[in-house]
């Protein structure tokens, strides 16, 4: 009774404080971990966690990587050029160095810096793209060129994590180079058969009314499974779900079935997640002076500067001017799904304390709802980006856009 009791909390700030707060024009990720400090423990203490609902959130993790991997087609990876990749390169390395550099200055050790800097790496694409949409730059060589280095940067912050994992509690016997090939084989093998198996599985029963909700379950089986498998090689969950959301990208292609997916994973399991890491977060911090606050106001200031001036210099050297370049250092500011989802995977693992977990979860709401209001100002001074539209002529004028409601 006492779980079902907790549940019932769960959902009930999931559904109406979630609500409040984003009448408020919040993000919807960040409604979520307000409801959650508010119940937990550091707040009304309403909620007690169990066994049933930190296995939810588990799931709900490996729902939202799942999503993310989803985001991103395989084969949009080919016409990512040079400027891209470089942006990426340098746009991750110097926010790399500045997390390991602000972790090491109080005292982390080697493991927890290192943890600290791939945080850093990661961006926000769920937040970039909306703000790109509705100023007219999605189009644009420079908003192209922010998009595709933001994925980049995402996917080379869950690899980096996946060797980190590796490095610091090996849970295989081969050698790491070995390890990663046969990965990078099986995931190969599964680009390839799971949308055949998918065809063959449907084809056998193409006169069934209830198709959308065959393949719903179809694709999940395909996500528990290789996720168990994955995690019989001893890659953890987190990279799991992500490289399933990756094989089934392109294969996905049915907006219906693709509303489904999103309903389940954003409409049960992921708010879970993103409610429980609310709960984590001791809001008493920012009420005292002491380390602990000193701690939590330098993690955002270094993130902050670290990450535009790495996007200032990245977008410079991609040849924009200082406007554009100005608009690509606040977009990689916000840091919201990856970020608070490897942040967890540190406290699960011991990498990092209370006191770091309510530094990330800070960080996230703060620039997740500043950056979209900085990017929006700032895109409003770019009237027609000298190297010309992509696709589709400049707009006329360039519309503010609002604080996103971002799921990812």
């Amino acid at each position: 009774m006492a779980e079902l009791l907790s549940f019932l909390v769960l959902i009930s700030a999931s559904l109406f404080l979630s609500e409040l707060f984003r009448r408020f024009h919040l993000p919807y990720v960040v409604a979520l971990i307000l409801a959650g400090i508010i119940i937990g423990p550091y707040g009304l203490a309403l909620f007690e966690m169990n066994e049933t609902i930190d296995f939810l959130g588990s799931i709900g993790l490996v729902f939202l990587m799942f999503m993310a991997g989803m985001e991103i087609k395989l084969s949009s990876f080919r016409s990512i050029g040079g400027s891209a990749a470089r942006f990426a390169l340098i746009n991750g390395a110097i926010p790399f160095l500045a997390g390991f550099g602000i972790a090491s200055f109080f005292g982390y050790d080697t493991i927890s810096s290192l943890l600290l800097g791939i945080i850093f790496v990661s961006s926000s694409i769920a937040v970039v793209i909306p703000v790109m949409e509705s100023t007219g730059l999605i189009n644009m060589k420079l908003g192209k060129t922010i998009v595709a280095g933001t994925i980049v940067e995402d996917v080379l912050s869950l690899i980096l994590l996946s060797l980190f994992l590796q490095s610091a509690d090996p849970t295989s016997e081969m050698p790491l180079p070995l390890f990663y090939l046969f990965v990078f084989i099986l995931l190969a093998a599964l680009r390839i058969l799971m949308p055949r198996a998918r065809e063959w599985f449907f084809s056998l029963n193409s006169g069934i009314e209830y198709h959308f909700e065959q393949e719903l379950r179809f694709i999940l089986v395909m996500l528990v499974g290789t996720v168990v498998l994955f995690d019989l090689l001893g890659m953890h969950s987190i990279i799991a779900g992500f490289f399933a959301g990756l094989v089934l990208s392109d294969s996905i292609t049915n907006e219906t079935l693709r509303r489904k997916l999103h309903a389940v994973s954003y409409g049960i399991f992921i708010p879970v997640f993103f409610i429980i890491i609310g709960t984590q977060m001791d809001v008493s911090i920012l009420s005292r002076w002491g380390s602990a606050l000193y701690l939590v106001l330098a993690i955002a200031a270094v993130s902050v500067i670290s990450k535009f001036a790495s996007g200032w210099l990245a977008a410079k050297s991609c040849g924009f001017d200082s406007k554009e370049s100005a608009l690509a250092g606040v977009s990689t500011i916000p840091q919201l799904s990856t970020t608070l989802a490897v942040a967890f995977v540190g406290l699960e693992m011991g990498l990092l304390d209370d006191n770091m977990i309510t530094a990330m979860i800070i960080l996230s709401i703060a620039t997740t709802f500043i950056g979209p209001i900085l990017m929006s100002a700032i895109a409003r001074t770019i009237k027609e980006p000298p190297q010309g539209p992509i696709g589709h002529p400049p707009p006329k004028t360039l519309q503010k856009a609002k604080s996103p409601y971002a799921e990812s």
